[in-house]
Protein backbone atom coordinates (compact mmCIF):
# COMPACT_ATOMS: atom_id res chain seq x y z
CA UNK A 1 0.00 0.00 0.00
CA UNK A 2 1.57 3.27 -1.18
CA UNK A 3 0.16 6.77 -1.42
CA UNK A 4 -0.76 10.03 0.26
CA UNK A 5 -3.76 10.36 2.53
CA UNK A 6 -5.39 13.72 3.27
CA UNK A 7 -6.45 12.99 6.85
CA UNK A 8 -8.86 15.27 8.72
CA UNK A 9 -7.24 15.53 12.16
CA UNK A 10 -9.74 16.16 14.92
CA UNK A 11 -9.13 18.43 17.89
CA UNK A 12 -7.58 16.91 20.99
CA UNK A 13 -5.17 14.65 19.11
CA UNK A 14 -1.52 15.13 18.30
CA UNK A 15 -0.22 14.43 14.80
CA UNK A 16 1.74 11.51 16.29
CA UNK A 17 -1.50 10.12 17.79
CA UNK A 18 -2.94 10.00 14.27
CA UNK A 19 0.07 8.13 12.87
CA UNK A 20 -0.05 5.65 15.79
CA UNK A 21 -3.75 4.92 15.22
CA UNK A 22 -3.32 4.63 11.44
CA UNK A 23 -0.55 2.07 11.86
CA UNK A 24 -2.96 -0.07 13.87
CA UNK A 25 -5.89 0.41 11.50
CA UNK A 26 -3.92 -0.24 8.30
CA UNK A 27 -1.60 -2.90 9.77
CA UNK A 28 1.55 -1.24 8.48
CA UNK A 29 4.41 0.59 10.21
CA UNK A 30 5.56 2.58 7.20
CA UNK A 31 3.45 5.68 7.88
CA UNK A 32 4.46 9.27 8.59
CA UNK A 33 2.94 12.75 8.50
CA UNK A 34 3.99 15.77 6.47
CA UNK A 35 3.37 18.73 8.76
CA UNK A 36 2.53 18.86 12.47
CA UNK A 37 -0.80 20.22 13.68
CA UNK A 38 -1.21 21.37 17.29
CA UNK A 39 -3.60 19.22 19.39
CA UNK A 40 -6.17 22.04 19.67
CA UNK A 41 -6.21 22.61 15.89
CA UNK A 42 -8.26 20.53 13.47
CA UNK A 43 -7.74 20.21 9.77
CA UNK A 44 -5.87 18.63 6.89
CA UNK A 45 -2.90 16.49 7.95
CA UNK A 46 -0.97 14.98 5.01
CA UNK A 47 -0.19 11.33 5.70
CA UNK A 48 2.43 9.34 3.77
CA UNK A 49 2.05 5.57 3.44
CA UNK A 50 4.58 3.07 2.09
CA UNK A 51 6.88 4.47 -0.64
CA UNK A 52 5.20 7.87 -0.17
CA UNK A 53 7.12 8.30 3.12
CA UNK A 54 10.05 9.30 0.89
CA UNK A 55 8.32 12.60 0.07
CA UNK A 56 7.52 13.62 3.66
CA UNK A 57 10.15 16.38 3.67
CA UNK A 58 8.68 17.92 0.51
CA UNK A 59 5.19 18.02 2.04
CA UNK A 60 6.47 19.71 5.20
CA UNK A 61 8.11 22.42 3.08
CA UNK A 62 4.92 23.22 1.16
CA UNK A 63 2.42 26.04 1.60
CA UNK A 64 -0.69 25.88 3.77
CA UNK A 65 -4.09 27.58 4.06
CA UNK A 66 -5.81 28.22 7.39
CA UNK A 67 -9.04 29.75 8.65
CA UNK A 68 -9.10 31.08 12.18
CA UNK A 69 -10.10 33.81 14.61
CA UNK A 70 -8.16 36.69 16.15
CA UNK A 71 -9.29 38.14 19.46
CA UNK A 72 -8.08 41.49 20.76
CA UNK A 73 -8.24 42.26 24.48
CA UNK A 74 -5.71 39.91 26.05
CA UNK A 75 -2.63 37.87 25.17
CA UNK A 76 -1.65 34.42 26.45
CA UNK A 77 1.50 32.44 27.23
CA UNK A 78 0.91 30.15 24.24
CA UNK A 79 -0.43 32.87 21.88
CA UNK A 80 -3.68 30.90 21.53
CA UNK A 81 -6.70 30.31 23.76
CA UNK A 82 -5.11 27.34 25.56
CA UNK A 83 -2.61 29.49 27.47
CA UNK A 84 -2.78 31.62 30.59
CA UNK A 85 -3.51 35.34 30.32
CA UNK A 86 -0.40 37.51 30.19
CA UNK A 87 -1.55 41.03 29.38
CA UNK A 88 -5.02 42.61 29.18
CA UNK A 89 -6.32 45.81 27.66
CA UNK A 90 -10.01 46.31 27.03
CA UNK A 91 -11.17 47.30 23.57
CA UNK A 92 -13.36 50.20 24.65
CA UNK A 93 -14.23 51.46 21.19
CA UNK A 94 -15.04 49.62 18.00
CA UNK A 95 -12.21 49.67 15.47
CA UNK A 96 -13.05 50.16 11.81
CA UNK A 97 -12.98 47.29 9.36
CA UNK A 98 -10.87 49.47 7.05
CA UNK A 99 -8.13 49.88 9.68
CA UNK A 100 -8.07 46.16 10.46
CA UNK A 101 -7.99 45.21 6.78
CA UNK A 102 -5.14 47.63 6.15
CA UNK A 103 -3.07 46.26 9.03
CA UNK A 104 -3.69 42.67 7.89
CA UNK A 105 -2.66 43.53 4.34
CA UNK A 106 0.62 44.96 5.66
CA UNK A 107 1.71 41.43 6.62
CA UNK A 108 1.43 40.09 3.07
CA UNK A 109 4.84 39.31 1.59
CA UNK A 110 8.04 38.23 3.32
CA UNK A 111 7.96 39.05 7.02
CA UNK A 112 10.01 38.21 10.11
CA UNK A 113 8.61 36.31 13.08
CA UNK A 114 9.87 35.34 16.51
CA UNK A 115 8.57 31.81 17.23
CA UNK A 116 6.37 31.46 20.35
CA UNK A 117 7.97 30.02 23.48
CA UNK A 118 5.48 27.17 23.35
CA UNK A 119 6.77 25.78 20.03
CA UNK A 120 9.02 22.97 18.83
CA UNK A 121 11.78 25.25 17.51
CA UNK A 122 15.16 24.15 18.86
CA UNK A 123 17.60 26.48 20.62
CA UNK A 124 20.88 24.99 21.88
CA UNK A 125 19.53 21.48 21.39
CA UNK A 126 16.32 21.97 23.35
CA UNK A 127 12.78 22.72 22.19
CA UNK A 128 11.45 26.14 23.13
CA UNK A 129 8.50 24.58 24.96
CA UNK A 130 10.96 22.77 27.23
CA UNK A 131 12.39 26.13 28.30
CA UNK A 132 8.87 27.57 28.67
CA UNK A 133 7.73 24.76 30.98
CA UNK A 134 10.56 25.53 33.40
CA UNK A 135 10.18 29.33 33.05
CA UNK A 136 13.66 29.71 31.54
CA UNK A 137 14.43 32.81 29.50
CA UNK A 138 16.10 32.13 26.16
CA UNK A 139 16.80 34.24 23.08
CA UNK A 140 14.53 33.06 20.27
CA UNK A 141 15.72 33.06 16.66
CA UNK A 142 14.19 35.54 14.22
CA UNK A 143 12.99 33.79 11.08
CA UNK A 144 11.69 34.91 7.69
CA UNK A 145 8.38 33.52 6.45
CA UNK A 146 6.09 34.22 3.50
CA UNK A 147 2.47 35.32 3.73
CA UNK A 148 0.67 35.01 0.41
CA UNK A 149 -2.79 36.07 1.60
CA UNK A 150 -4.13 37.35 4.92
CA UNK A 151 -7.67 38.68 4.97
CA UNK A 152 -10.68 39.16 7.22
CA UNK A 153 -13.61 36.89 6.26
CA UNK A 154 -16.27 37.90 8.81
CA UNK A 155 -17.85 40.91 10.41
CA UNK A 156 -16.27 42.25 13.60
CA UNK A 157 -17.70 40.91 16.85
CA UNK A 158 -17.35 43.40 19.72
CA UNK A 159 -18.16 42.27 23.25
CA UNK A 160 -18.38 45.70 24.86
CA UNK A 161 -18.82 44.35 28.40
CA UNK A 162 -15.74 42.11 28.27
CA UNK A 163 -13.75 44.54 26.14
CA UNK A 164 -13.02 41.93 23.46
CA UNK A 165 -13.03 42.32 19.69
CA UNK A 166 -12.76 39.33 17.37
CA UNK A 167 -13.09 38.39 13.71
CA UNK A 168 -12.38 35.41 11.48
CA UNK A 169 -9.58 35.36 8.95
CA UNK A 170 -8.05 33.28 6.19
CA UNK A 171 -4.31 33.04 5.61
CA UNK A 172 -2.22 31.34 2.93
CA UNK A 173 1.37 31.02 4.08
CA UNK A 174 4.69 29.33 3.46
CA UNK A 175 6.85 26.94 5.44
CA UNK A 176 7.54 27.71 9.09
CA UNK A 177 4.81 30.33 9.61
CA UNK A 178 3.32 30.54 13.10
CA UNK A 179 -0.26 31.69 12.59
CA UNK A 180 -0.75 32.39 16.29
CA UNK A 181 2.25 34.73 16.17
CA UNK A 182 0.65 36.41 13.16
CA UNK A 183 -2.48 36.98 15.25
CA UNK A 184 -0.45 38.43 18.14
CA UNK A 185 1.55 40.71 15.83
CA UNK A 186 -1.69 41.93 14.20
CA UNK A 187 -2.95 42.91 17.63
CA UNK A 188 0.30 44.74 18.41
CA UNK A 189 -0.01 46.82 15.25
CA UNK A 190 -3.57 47.67 16.26
CA UNK A 191 -2.41 48.65 19.75
CA UNK A 192 -3.88 45.72 21.71
CA UNK A 193 -2.71 42.45 23.25
CA UNK A 194 -4.18 39.63 21.20
CA UNK A 195 -4.30 35.88 20.74
CA UNK A 196 -5.46 33.34 18.16
CA UNK A 197 -8.79 32.09 19.49
CA UNK A 198 -9.46 29.44 16.83
CA UNK A 199 -7.66 27.71 13.95
CA UNK A 200 -8.53 25.17 11.24
CA UNK A 201 -6.16 24.01 8.49
CA UNK A 202 -8.04 23.98 5.21
CA UNK A 203 -5.21 22.86 2.92
CA UNK A 204 -1.67 21.56 3.10
CA UNK A 205 0.73 20.26 0.42
CA UNK A 206 -1.96 20.57 -2.24
CA UNK A 207 -4.44 18.51 -0.21
CA UNK A 208 -7.73 20.20 0.62
CA UNK A 209 -10.54 19.86 3.14
CA UNK A 210 -12.97 18.39 0.61
CA UNK A 211 -10.53 15.50 -0.03
CA UNK A 212 -9.87 14.69 3.63
CA UNK A 213 -11.34 11.79 5.60
CA UNK A 214 -11.39 11.12 9.35
CA UNK A 215 -9.75 8.27 11.27
CA UNK A 216 -13.15 6.63 11.70
CA UNK A 217 -13.76 6.79 7.96
CA UNK A 218 -10.30 5.29 7.33
CA UNK A 219 -11.23 2.36 9.60
CA UNK A 220 -14.63 1.92 7.93
CA UNK A 221 -13.26 2.09 4.38
CA UNK A 222 -10.38 -0.26 5.21
CA UNK A 223 -12.77 -2.82 6.64
CA UNK A 224 -14.97 -2.48 3.55
CA UNK A 225 -11.96 -2.92 1.25
CA UNK A 226 -12.43 0.49 -0.39
CA UNK A 227 -9.76 2.50 1.44
CA UNK A 228 -7.15 2.61 -1.32
CA UNK A 229 -9.40 4.64 -3.60
CA UNK A 230 -9.01 7.54 -1.15
CA UNK A 231 -5.22 7.52 -1.47
CA UNK A 232 -3.58 10.13 -3.67
CA UNK A 233 -0.58 9.22 -5.86
CA UNK A 234 2.97 9.83 -4.67
CA UNK A 235 3.34 12.34 -7.53
CA UNK A 236 1.24 14.87 -5.56
CA UNK A 237 4.13 15.16 -3.13
CA UNK A 238 6.55 16.49 -5.76
CA UNK A 239 4.17 18.92 -7.45
CA UNK A 240 6.28 21.93 -6.50
CA UNK A 241 9.26 20.73 -8.55
CA UNK A 242 9.78 21.24 -12.27
CA UNK A 243 8.68 18.05 -14.02
CA UNK A 244 11.06 16.48 -16.54
CA UNK A 245 9.96 13.39 -18.51
CA UNK A 246 12.72 10.97 -19.50
CA UNK A 247 12.93 8.11 -22.00
CA UNK A 248 14.07 4.54 -21.42
CA UNK A 249 17.71 5.29 -22.29
CA UNK A 250 17.94 8.05 -19.65
CA UNK A 251 15.90 5.97 -17.19
CA UNK A 252 18.55 3.24 -17.22
CA UNK A 253 21.15 5.81 -16.13
CA UNK A 254 18.89 7.46 -13.54
CA UNK A 255 17.98 4.08 -12.10
CA UNK A 256 21.66 3.52 -11.36
CA UNK A 257 22.04 6.93 -9.70
CA UNK A 258 24.35 8.39 -12.32
CA UNK A 259 25.40 12.04 -12.26
CA UNK A 260 24.30 13.53 -15.58
CA UNK A 261 24.74 16.71 -17.62
CA UNK A 262 21.61 18.86 -17.81
CA UNK A 263 21.50 18.41 -21.60
CA UNK A 264 20.75 14.71 -21.06
CA UNK A 265 17.35 15.74 -19.73
CA UNK A 266 16.69 17.91 -22.82
CA UNK A 267 16.87 21.05 -20.69
CA UNK A 268 17.83 24.34 -22.35
CA UNK A 269 19.79 25.57 -19.33
CA UNK A 270 21.22 24.32 -16.08
CA UNK A 271 18.49 24.35 -13.40
CA UNK A 272 19.20 26.13 -10.13
CA UNK A 273 16.79 24.03 -8.08
CA UNK A 274 15.75 20.39 -7.76
CA UNK A 275 13.81 18.75 -10.60
CA UNK A 276 11.44 15.77 -10.55
CA UNK A 277 12.17 13.07 -13.12
CA UNK A 278 9.20 11.15 -14.52
CA UNK A 279 9.31 7.89 -16.46
CA UNK A 280 6.16 6.39 -17.98
CA UNK A 281 4.06 8.93 -16.11
CA UNK A 282 5.46 8.16 -12.66
CA UNK A 283 8.00 10.12 -10.63
CA UNK A 284 11.17 8.09 -10.18
CA UNK A 285 13.81 10.43 -8.79
CA UNK A 286 14.63 13.95 -7.62
CA UNK A 287 17.81 15.42 -9.12
CA UNK A 288 19.67 18.52 -7.97
CA UNK A 289 22.62 20.62 -9.22
CA UNK A 290 25.94 19.04 -8.27
CA UNK A 291 28.17 21.78 -6.76
CA UNK A 292 31.30 19.72 -7.47
CA UNK A 293 30.67 19.31 -11.20
CA UNK A 294 29.76 22.20 -13.48
CA UNK A 295 26.54 21.74 -15.47
CA UNK A 296 25.86 18.34 -13.96
CA UNK A 297 23.03 17.09 -11.78
CA UNK A 298 23.07 14.33 -9.19
CA UNK A 299 20.27 12.37 -7.50
CA UNK A 300 19.09 13.85 -4.20
CA UNK A 301 16.41 11.21 -3.63
CA UNK A 302 15.47 8.00 -5.45
CA UNK A 303 11.72 7.45 -5.20
CA UNK A 304 11.32 4.38 -7.39
CA UNK A 305 13.82 1.80 -8.66
CA UNK A 306 11.21 0.24 -10.89
CA UNK A 307 8.01 1.36 -12.62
Amino acid sequence: MDGLLPLWKERGMTSHDCVFKLRKILHTKKIGHGGTLDPNVEGVLPICIGKATKVIEYLADSGKIYEGEITLGFSTTTEDKSGEKVESKKVEKLLTEEKIDSIMQSFVGEITQIPPMYSAVKVNGKRLYEYARTNQIVTRPVRKVKIYRFKRISKLHWDKDKGLLSWRFEVACGKGTYVRTLAVDTGKKLGYPAHMSDLVRLASAGMEKNQAITLQQVADYFEAGTFEKYLLPLEIGVARFKRVDIDEQVWKKVKNGMRLAYEVFALEEMPTEEIALFYQGKVVSIYQPNPKEKNKLKPSKVLRNGV
